[in-house]
């Protein structure tokens, strides 16, 4: 049955080299069961094998607890919550007092700037009226005034007495603060999933019953986790980050959803190595005496919480899971270039490097580029180069280079068979006529074609036409009959066809002869010396010579140079 299509009934595959060793069979099923047990610790650490949602979540906090400190002017006084949580802070967040500074019975007047560097003034010149900076405390009325003592500044409209004093009291007044009880409330969702979780951080003493999941810590703990007591905390105060995260598994037979926390320092804690250390904020109490407004000002420093949830759920996913066997599988890639590295090195013997690239890779050159193997009677080696339409093949640099690999097994028979008498050395040449530039025996013959232009020497000596096994292996007649013979027993060419049969022939016993097996993707090149002594021991009749004429994908059994 013919197939319509002749695409649609192909199938091409890749060319695979099995190598009989047991050392390279066990090295390929250790690396690939490392490589299995990699895979599956990956997937299970990870959950390779789960589809993940992130969480979606919302925070309330609440700081409770009572404390009483002693303050400058104003004796005893009891914080509650309202007074040490400051003014309302973002939805994540919290504040909480632990330092203040009081300015009692402030009312609107004029009074002395404070004394500060860059504020001091010799006369009401250096006062200007309605001026005010980003450190003024008021609006300059234009008078220079006596401060304190000797010093002199400018005289400024603001509520008075202006406060004086900006580093907070040392130890912190309110110490107690470290024992208050802070409530952090998370909600959170996971869409994907329809899930929903609650976690509470709460003080034991709390009702818990209908808590799913708790965990206590006062702000003795928090502080705890970034080294310091509130305390002990710098008297400008801080910011304290409380990071919650959600890991979840919400497969049927491993569920689990706990938050876990941590907290980190998130300001400067070194007061030195900033501009403006600490967090601070200022607020006021307003009365009324005697018909005139005052108010006792309080600059608060403290320490402000802020709530940071992270989180993601994972679910089984029976495509995720296909998709994650399907990426891991080009891992075992990994065992075939490391036993192909091993044996490129210095492990294995040249023999059988050579051999393993011979059967794994097949080369094939560019339609467009011809590969010209050149071999020189004296070199052990054959050159690889690109023919060119410029430069001749004499002086071409080679790509590369490849040991000469013999094939002449047919040959020595044949030898050994017809044991021929010893031909005289040949004294073959041009006389007349000086060799061209590029020729290096003497022997060869000018050409319009630059690939045409090579000798069978790299240096000046003796032609190998001269050889007396270039008589005969080459020329000899009855061992050019006896080759074809051997190729085609039954059809032995005769009449006028047959010298331009043995013309050829010859062409290839000279490649089996000095190149054995050409390289592969490459076309072997006749020199000139030898084409011209063959073509006049078997000449065309008509005088006439196609030339050099490489294939552009040759055989490495190939022996033709397709010249008549």
């Amino acid at each position: 049955m013919s197939c319509v299509l002749p695409g649609l009934c192909q199938y091409d595959t890749n060319k695979l080299v099995r190598i009989q060793s047991v050392r390279l069979g066990s090295l390929k099923w250790t690396l690939n069961g490392l490589i299995l047990l990699v895979i599956c610790i990956m997937m299970l650490w990870n959950k390779n094998y789960q589809v993940f949602d992130l969480v979606v979540s919302s925070v309330t906090t609440k700081v409770k607890g009572v404390a009483q400190t002693r303050l400058p002017g104003l004796g005893d006084v009891v914080w509650d919550a309202v007074d040490y949580s400051g003014p309302s802070q973002d939805k994540n967040s919290f504040f909480v007092v632990t330092n203040v500074i009081v300015t009692m019975n402030q009312k609107q007047g004029k009074c002395p700037e404070v004394p500060a560097s860059g504020r001091l003034c010799h006369t009401d010149k250096d006062c200007e009226k309605g001026a005010w900076d980003q450190k003024s405390h008021g609006v300059q009325t234009g008078s220079c005034v006596r401060a304190d003592g000797a010093r002199k500044t400018c005289e400024v409209s603001a509520w008075c007495p202006i406060e004086t004093k900006t580093k907070p009291p040392r130890p912190a007044l309110l110490a107690a603060a470290e024992n208050f009880t802070v409530l952090i409330k998370n909600n959170i969702r996971f869409p994907a999933f329809n899930y929903n979780g609650l976690a509470v951080t709460f003080s034991p003493k709390e009702d818990q019953k209908l808590i799913r999941c708790k965990s206590a810590e006062s702000l003795r703990s928090l502080q705890g986790f970034v080294g310091k007591t509130l305390y002990r905390c710098p008297p400008q105060g801080g910011v304290i980050g409380i990071q919650i995260k959600w890991e979840c598994n919400l497969d049927r037979l491993a569920q689990r959803c706990l938050p876990r926390y941590s907290f980190r320092r998130l300001d400067e804690k070194e007061s030195n190595k900033t501009l403006y250390p600490g967090l601070n904020f200022r607020f006021a109490k307003y009365k009324m005496v005697n018909g005139v407004e005052e108010r006792t000002l309080y600059k608060a420093f403290g320490i402000r919480f802020d709530v940071m949830v992270f989180g993601k759920a994972g679910r089984f996913s029976l495509v995720q899971l296909i998709i994650y066997i399907g990426s891991t599988l080009s891992y075992y890639a990994l065992t075939t270039v490391f036993i192909d590295w091993l044996i490129g090195t210095s492990c294995y013997s040249m023999e059988a490097r050579q051999n393993y690239a011979e059967r794994k890779v097949e080369p094939v050159q560019d339609k467009q580029k011809c590969i010209v193997s050149v071999s020189f009677v004296d070199e052990n080696h054959i050159r690889l180069v690109k023919r060119s339409q410029k430069k001749s093949l004499q002086d071409i640099k080679p790509i590369c280079t490849q040991p000469c690999k013999e094939d002449a097994g047919h040959l020595r028979a044949m030898v050994c068979v017809l044991q021929p008498a010893p031909a005289p050395a040949s004294s073959w040449g041009r006389p007349g006529s000086a060799g061209p530039a590029w020729c290096r025996c003497g022997c060869c013959v000018s050409s319009a074609l630059p690939q045409e232009h090579l000798c069978c020497r790299r240096t000046d000596g003796p032609c190998i036409t001269s050889a007396p096994l270039f008589e005969r292996l080459v020329l000899r007649r009855d061992v050019l009959e006896a080759v074809l013979m051997y190729r085609d027993p039954l059809c032995a060419p005769a009449g006028e066809g047959l010298t331009a049969v043995l013309r050829h022939c010859a062409y290839g016993q000279y490649i089996s002869w000095r190149f054995g097996v050409p390289p592969a993707d490459s076309h072997p090149a006749v020199p000139s010396c030898c084409v011209w002594r063959i073509r006049e021991e078997y000449p065309n009749p008509d005088g006439r010579y196609s030339g050099f004429r490489p294939a552009k994908v040759a055989s490495t059994r190939s022996f033709s140079n397709k010249e008549p």
